[in-house]
């Protein structure tokens, strides 16, 4: 189970003005054949509950939808594929994607809801606590309508969860996984794709200005061993935040600092998670394999920070002052473009 709680994340979506509105299912497979949309292999009617919705059919994605937006339409098979692309590119070398990944995108909150009472079963009035996002689950993306910007930001999100569950022989830790993934919450569009753009992600940098200035930074060897369910549990809203924005950050210093200094080391880090050669114990590796084992507190608190002392380093203490002048400079970087 992981979802997202959306906050004001942005996305370059491409802007059409005039957008005709269309109320059937017809209508809307009619406009968008009609555009030729490069991404898109096929269209047909989704019959469901709800009324009928469309089946849009990518390289890589069957989307279901009840969403009857044209601009929303015609853009999401190119975000993601786009956001496909993106998760390939955290990973050495190209990994084959033989199955299409589903997702399923309804009209509105109302909608989702009781889709997801049923979806979802016992798990469903956990993610009906979402106040405006998504969720992955059973290997689909779930989510509504919460506006261009912010739909593609929980789309982009909870795909790179959809992706590596998909791919990866072994689970991720928790700061890594939430890490990667605030990674794709922000994007542009430009020349028919998507470019996704961390350092853009002001949500994620106000959070970790917050906690830089309130003092409430999560210590690294404490981040790297954190679950956000855990965190979640508690009703600790502001360190959940904390612990997203810190996560976003880390994941950004592994990949940017020092020049790329630890970029292999991080390539290692995901390409051994996908292969499963992760050093550690048999039971260890059975709970990271086998994703109908619930991931435990104690596992993640074990596992985390081992697998950071052994690809990234063992001296967090060190490690955490470049991370700390990391999360500054990227703050203050920030700031500054925001006053330009």
């Amino acid at each position: 189970m992981i979802f997202c709680l959306a906050g004001c994340f942005g996305t370059g979506a491409l802007v059409e003005t005039g957008a005709r509105r269309i109320d059937t299912a017809g209508g809307m497979i009619e406009y968008l054949r009609a555009r030729n949309l490069p991404s898109v292999e096929s269209i047909e009617v989704w019959p469901n509950k709800y009324g009928d919705g469309l089946i849009i059919t990518t390289e890589h994605y069957e989307i279901y939808t009840t969403l009857l937006e044209p601009l929303m339409l015609s853009e999401i098979p190119t975000f993601l594929e786009s956001a496909y692309r993106g998760y390939q590119n955290q990973l050495p070398e190209p990994i084959e994607t033989t199955t299409k990944f589903t997702i399923y995108l309804l009209a509105d909150r109302d909608e989702w809801e009781d889709f997801t009472k049923t979806f979802a079963g016992p798990h469903a009035s956990l993610f009906c606590k979402i106040k405006a996002g998504a969720y992955y689950l059973n290997g689909a993306c779930v989510a509504y309508n919460i506006g261009i910007e912010r739909t593609f930001s929980a789309l982009g999100h909870e795909g790179w969860h959809q992706f590596n569950s998909r791919h990866f022989k072994f689970r991720l830790p928790n700061w890594l996984d939430e890490g990667v993934a605030t990674l794709f919450e922000v994007s542009r569009y430009e020349w028919g794709s998507f470019y996704f753009e961390p350092s853009r992600n002001t949500y994620r940098l106000s959070a970790l200005k917050k906690a830089l200035t309130e003092n409430r930074m999560i210590p690294l060897k404490e981040l790297v061993a954190t679950n956000s369910g855990e965190v979640l549990a508690t009703n600790q809203t502001e360190a959940l935040i904390t612990f997203y924005g810190q996560s976003y950050a880390l994941v950004r210093f592994l990949n940017e600092a020092d020049y790329g200094g630890r970029l292999a080391h991080y390539h290692q880090l995901l390409t051994d998670g996908l292969q499963g050669h992760w050093p550690l114990s048999e039971a260890d590796k059975k709970i990271a394999a086998d994703r109908n084992i619930l991931l435990t507190v104690r596992w993640n608190r074990l596992v985390g920070p081992k697998l950071f002392e052994h690809y990234i380093g063992d001296d967090f203490e060190a490690i955490e002052q470049e991370y700390i002048t990391f999360c500054r400079k990227i703050v203050d970087h920030n700031r500054l473009k925001t006053q330009d």
